[in-house]
């Protein structure tokens, strides 16, 4: 793990196809996440690269920007069935930050062995410079882990 790049770990008791089905659907990502600023999507699940679907965000939740609401356009960077997803967005702010957030799914005795990350090593210098990365915090990839094996686990 470096300075630019968020990699946490948790054991799900579920299949990786459970999993990798709610993490293609854009209402999936609602569900699970822990920062608040997801209020709902619109779009097909993805199946591929390329791959995108538009996810209306609240930036109030973390009360850190006064941008308030706006959607993001997620781009699907890295597909892989069962196994990784990956995307960055293109919203509000341009040119994009080029920031990724990703899953990988690893079967294990328990289930899955699930890693999330958030990579903001390649984002462009101004935004390098404004000082706002992580947008995330860890713990924010932590707790989205407990939201996502909250919905898997129970169902």
């Amino acid at each position: 793990m470096s300075e630019e790049r968020f990699d946490v770990r948790r054991e799900i008791a579920a299949e990786p196809s459970e999993i990798f089905a709610l993490l293609c659907s854009p209402a999936g990502h609602v569900a699970i996440d822990s920062s608040g600023m997801l209020q709902s999507a619109e779009g097909a699940d993805v199946t591929a690269v390329g791959d995108e679907f538009v996810v209306h965000m609240d930036r109030e939740s973390l009360n850190d920007f006064p941008m308030g609401k706006y959607d993001v356009t997620v781009i699907i960077t890295a597909f892989e069935p069962n196994a990784r997803i990956e995307w960055t967005i293109s919203g509000t702010i341009q040119p994009p930050i080029e920031h990724l957030y990703g899953y990988r799914l690893e079967p294990s005795e328990t289930g899955t062995l699930v890693t999330s990350y958030y990579d903001w090593s390649r984002i462009a210098q101004p935004y390098r410079e404004a000082g706002i990365f992580p947008i995330i915090p860890e713990s924010g990839l932590r707790a989205t882990l407990g939201i996502l094996a909250r919905t898997v686990e129970n169902k």
